[in-house]
Parts: structure tokens; sequence; C-alpha cells
């Protein structure tokens, strides 16, 4: 997978420069920069918080399967999770389907976008934001309980090593699914879910359900049993009800 790689001061989102790229020809293995998003995506249609200097902002190009497409944001999230325990081993965990959290906050935000039908994948973008100088300050009054950064815990981490951990992480997970397939993915990102067996409240697009959270399927889905049978979650936000 070639690694080409491209540095912005400020784009709107890292995930729409890459889009422009690849419509010029840009190679699998591309990556874009940021040092600040002004329209930073997350999932849902939410925005993301990247403010100049204070996050590692950034989108890589991929090429799969149409088989292999939905299980991408698990490949994504257990890079991640690796790169930050291999920076300064801080403990962190994922809510699914692609959230880090830290002590139940989040640290890191993580978008795929794919172009393609059920034939064909022509690309996904892995957008990936992670909070590493953030403060309180920094946010609005509605996140601060809810988001949390490198600074907020109080570990210091070089962007950079941190950049190089994660495109490593990225690249050696990506070539052991071309060599073995998505199960020790899977696997992995099932084992670090801190959802499981957790009583969740599901919204998705058509309804909302409360229910435990008790697996999750071998194309990535959440598995959560309710009163009705268990309900087999492909997209939506996933709320930890309290004990």
């Amino acid at each position: 997978m070639e690694r080409r790689v491209y540095r912005y001061e400020t784009v709107g989102s890292t995930n729409t420069e890459l889009t422009e790229l690849i419509r010029q020809g840009a190679a699998e293995g591309t990556v874009v920069l940021a040092r600040q998003q002004t329209a930073g995506r997350g999932r849902m249609g939410r925005s993301f918080q990247s403010p100049a200097g204070l996050g590692l902002y950034g989108s890589v190009l991929l090429r799969s399967s149409p088989e292999d497409a939905p299980r991408i944001p698990a490949l994504a999230a257990t890079a991640v999770r690796r790169a930050i325990r291999r920076s300064c081993g801080l403990s962190c965990g994922i809510k699914w389907p692609n959230d880090i959290l830290v002590k139940g906050r989040k640290m890191v935000g993580i978008l795929t976008e794919l172009n393609g039908s059920a034939e064909k994948v022509n690309y996904i973008i892995m957008g990936i934001g992670v909070n590493t100088g953030i403060t309180a300050e920094d946010l609005p009054k509605d996140l601060q309980s809810i988001v949390t950064s490198f600074a907020r815990e109080g570990v210091r981490v070089s962007r950079l090593a941190l950049l190089e951990t994660l495109l490593k992480e990225i690249e050696g997970l990506y070539q052991t699914v071309c060599r073995d397939g998505f199960a020790p993915v899977l696997a992995e990102w099932r084992a670090l879910s801190c959802m499981l067996g957790q009583d969740v409240t599901v919204t998705s697009i058509d309804k909302t359900f409360s229910g435990k959270a008790v697996d999750i399927d071998e194309n990535g889905n959440l598995l959560v049993a309710t009163p009705e049978g268990v309900e087999v979650v492909m997209a939506g936000d996933i709320h930890v009800r309290p004990a």
C-alpha cells in the first residue's frame, strides 16, 4: 500500500480534501493531514471540534471488497487503540462502532465514508480525529463532560510520534486482513469493546429501543437483547443507561 502524505494548515474537512484528491487519481494509502479543520464531520451528521494545533486530524484512503467494507470501522478503531497504547500506555476502550473512550469520555472520533455499491467499492475514506491538547476551556459547555484529550488526562504525547505509530498500525492490520481475513481484527475489536454486557438505548434512523448489548457479529453489527428478541444494529447512536 503506497503512502503519500498531503499536509495542510487548514481545511474544511480532511475527508472532503481527500475526496478531491481521489477525483484526481489518488492511490490507495494516500493520507491527508491538517493542523485545523473548520468543518470537521462526525457520525450521524454531527460536527467534530478541530481547533488548530490541539489535535491530530487526518484521513486515509483504502479500498476493499463489498463484503469487507462494513468491517473497516473495526480496523480503524483497533488501529487507533493500539497506537495510543503503544505511544503512551494510556488505557482506553472502544464504544461501538469506533469511538475511543478514556474513563467514559470520548478522546477519538472516527468517520468512515464509502463510495460504491453492493457490487463494487470504489473507495473508503477513514477519517480520524484525536484530541491531543484540547482543554475544558477549548470545548463548548455541553461537551466538557463527555470529551477528553491527552492534555485533560495529564498525558504528554508527540503528535508526530502518534501519527507514525497510527499509520504503521493501520498498514499492519490492513496487511493482516489481506493475508488472514478480518477474523483476527474482529476478535481484537470485540475484546476491546466497552459496550458488551451494558444496558443500552439505541437510536437508529427509524426507531429507539433499549436492551443489553450482548455481542458483536462477524460483520461488525452490535447485537442487543430486548424483551422482544435480539436486535441487529448496523448503524445508530448507542447510549449506556445508568445502573
